[in-house]
C-alpha cells in the first residue's frame, strides 16, 4: 500500500502549532493521519478510473484552518500577505490565514481577490504518494472532494481519454512533482535553521476594537540577533543556495500580523 512523502504536513501538527484563545474558543479540527484536507487519497490507475472527472471546486474545505503548509520557494509571494511562521518538532514552514481556527481569506468557498493562493492549496485534490516496491511517487487524488466526479455524469474535464492520461492529469503530476522538490529544498532548510539553534518561541496577545482578546501562540521564528551572529561561511553557503533570502523573507512577513489583525476586526465588525 503507498504511503504519503514522509513529513508531508499530517494534520495533527497543525492543529497545535497555533492555539488562540477568544471570549468564543473555536472548535479544534478533527485530526487526520494523512496529508491536511485529504480524506480518502487514492492512487490513480487509468483502468479503475477511466470515467472519473474533474469538476471546479470551491475551498471551503480550507475554511476552517489558521495555517497552511508553505514551501520555501513562494516565501517571497506568500510574504506579501500572511506570517510565514514555524511550527512543529521539524520545524514545518505555515502561512498563518486567521488568528482564531477560521481562514480569513476564505469566503463562500473562494479565496479573497488579490491576495496569494499558496501551492499547497492549487494542488489539490492531487497528492503525491510514495510506493512502497521501488520508492517511486505515485499521483493520487482525494476521491472523497467534492471536485472529483467519479463517472456519475459528463460534468468536468476527464482525466483519461481512450486510457491515456489528459492534460488535467499531466498538470496536475507536474504541479505535484515540483511542489515534492520544494519540500524537500523545504525540510533541508528547516533542519538547518534547527541545527544553527536559530529558531525561538513566540506568542502573541491581541486586543480586536471590540475588546475581544486573542492569545496566539505555539509557533517559532528567527531569532535576529543569533542570525546576526552566523559565522561568515555558512552565510555564504546559504546566500549561494537562497536560504539567506527565505530567512529575509520570514522576518519581513512578521509585519503581516497586523494585517490579519485588521482582517479579523473587519470581519468580526461586518458579521455583527
Amino acid at each position: 500500500m503507498p504511503a504519503f512523502v514522509p513529513g508531508l504536513y499530517g494534520a495533527s501538527y497543525l492543529t497545535n502549532f497555533m492555539t488562540a484563545e477568544t471570549t468564543t474558543p473555536p472548535a479544534a479540527p478533527a485530526q487526520a493521519s494523512g496529508p491536511l484536507f485529504y480524506r480518502q487519497p487514492l492512487p490513480l490507475q487509468s483502468d479503475k478510473h477511466a470515467n472519473w472527472r474533474l469538476r471546479p471546486g470551491s475551498l471551503a474545505f480550507a475554511a476552517e484552518t489558521n495555517a497552511i503548509p508553505a514551501v520555501i520557494g513562494e516565501f517571497g509571494m506568500a510574504a506579501q500577505h500572511f506570517p510565514i511562521l514555524f511550527t512543529g518538532q521539524d520545524a514545518s514552514p505555515i502561512v498563518a490565514v486567521g488568528l482564531a481556527r477560521r481562514n480569513l481569506f476564505v469566503a463562500d468557498g473562494k479565496w479573497a481577490d488579490d491576495t496569494y493562493a499558496p501551492a499547497y492549496l492549487r494542488r489539490y485534490p492531487f497528492v503525491f504518494m510514495q510506493s512502497d516496491e521501488d520508492g517511486n511517487f505515485l499521483l493520487a487524488l482525494d476521491a472523497d472532494s467534492e471536485q472529483v466526479n467519479q463517472g456519475t455524469s459528463d460534468e468536468g474535464e476527464p482525466l483519461f481519454v481512450d486510457g491515456k492520461a489528459t492534460e488535467v492529469v499531466d498538470n496536475a503530476m507536474k504541479f505535484c512533482a515540483d511542489f515534492t522538490r520544494e519540500y524537500e529544498q523545504t525540510r533541508l532548510f528547516s533542519a538547518a535553521l534547527k541545527e544553527q539553534d536559530l529558531l525561538v518561541e513566540r506568542s502573541i496577545d491581541v486586543t480586536l476594537p471590540s475588546g475581544e482578546k486573542m492569545s496566539v501562540n505555539g509557533f517559532h521564528v528567527v531569532d535576529v540577533e543569533k542570525f546576526a551572529k552566523l559565522p561568515d561561511d555558512i552565510i555564504v553557503a546559504w546566500h549561494r543556495n537562497g536560504w539567506l533570502a527565505s530567512i529575509h523573507h520570514h522576518l519581513s512577513s512578521l509585519a503581516r500580523f497586523n494585517a490579519l489583525v485588521q482582517r479579523q476586526s473587519a470581519q468580526a465588525a461586518a458579521a455583527a
